[in-house]
């Protein structure tokens, strides 16, 4: 029986343990968007985890989504991070990045004045922390259809970009209200035309942009992170009926592709509906139950030894113990996060969480 220190394959990555590190946003790069050496510390101290993903890093300037989120669209960015990938290979460690457009959740202020984009020309209703404090989030613009080969192709060269950069493989990002989960959700994609109204039509471009980055890199280093009924920065799935009809077709348009791994948050972490998107998919899985609470260790071992996935994504805990694993394993009392610190410059919160002894 597999437990949550007991190595594991997921199509060409190699896990050294189940605990893996979720993507999580620390804003610490600059308006450029390198990595910088605090990236490189940050991520090789915990390289003892199964599997690093990096945080939501950006494909373009226009879906920028945070202040100081890195990104991978520049031959300094694609340096910084080989930087922090030849780090973490040093150290044992197996990385992934996590690649995303923010689609209409962005400002003007963070990337560079344009007008984000989105499946349609609906405002999510939020704020979001922009250059100047929080700022409500302006309506987007409709994408057209022929401008969406262009979002498929900035998906495939953020990958090859990331490949290159030293990453063992890339996670695409079609969770948390983003692009590609606007697109799967009905409240925020109104579409008319084969990318909308069915639940098959919006899981298209999702499949288009999978199916491209696998051909691009090899779907055992590709893999998919979706979030089903988040409800989370105006991407509302209330219906469980079309929900299910949606990521059905998703996973239907990938499940014969081999990806390396598909990532799932959802509070119900032991329902049917998480359940059939397992079986839907057919391979390994990493799940979390998402924002609410912190994952501690009691709910990470339940979720492999009981069989509920292959492994759990871990996010807060990891921030604050960068040797998590081994705290785990040796019943070694644990780091508390601080949150004030999760988004502010500088190595405070960041690189200073002290090892165990």
């Amino acid at each position: 029986m597999a437990t949550l220190f007991t190595p594991a394959e997921a199509g060409a990555l190699h896990l050294r343990n189940r605990v893996t590190m979720a993507a999580l946003t620390r804003s610490r790069a600059g308006k450029d968007g390198i990595p910088t050496d605090m990236h490189v510390e940050y991520y090789t101290q915990r390289a003892s985890a199964g599997l690093i993903v990096t945080e939501g890093t950006s494909t373009g300037d226009v879906g920028k989504a945070f202040v100081g989120q890195p990104g991978i669209h520049t031959e300094e960015q694609l340096a910084g991070w080989r930087r922090v990938a030849d780090a973490v290979h040093a150290s044992g460690g197996t990385i992934v990045m996590q690649i995303m457009h923010g689609g209409r959740l962005t400002l003007p202020s963070i990337n560079n004045g344009e007008q984000s984009v989105a499946p349609s020309a609906i405002a999510p209703g939020v704020t979001l922390h922009g250059a100047n404090g929080r700022e409500e989030v302006p309506s987007p613009r409709e994408l057209g259809r022929d401008e969406l080969d262009g979002i498929v192709a900035e998906f495939v060269t953020a990958a090859r970009n990331a490949v290159q950069a030293g990453m063992d493989g890339v996670e695409i990002h079609s969770a948390n209200g983003y692009l590609l989960h606007q697109f799967l959700a009905p409240s925020a994609n109104h579409r008319t035309d084969e990318c909308g109204g069915s639940a098959d039509n919006r899981a298209r471009l999702v499949i288009e942009v999978v199916r491209a980055v696998a051909r691009e890199i090899g779907a055992d280093r590709t893999a998919l992170r979706i979030s089903p009924q988040h409800n989370v920065q105006g991407a509302i799935e209330d219906d469980r009926e079309q929900a299910a009809k949606t990521y059905a077709a998703l996973l239907a348009g990938v499940s014969d592709l081999g990806l390396a791994y598909l990532s799932i948050l959802n509070v119900e972490i032991d329902s049917q509906f998480v359940a059939d998107l397992r079986s839907q998919f057919g391979g390994f899985t990493v799940l979390n139950s998402g924002f609410g609470e912190m994952t501690e260790l009691d709910e990470a071992r339940r979720i492999v030894e009981d069989d509920l996935a292959d492994a759990v994504a871990v996010g807060r805990l990891l921030i604050a113990n960068p040797d998590l694993v081994k705290r785990w394993e040796n019943g070694l009392e644990l780091n508390v996060p601080n949150p004030a610190t999760f988004y502010t410059p500088g190595a405070e919160g960041y690189i200073d969480y002290p090892f165990a002894e």
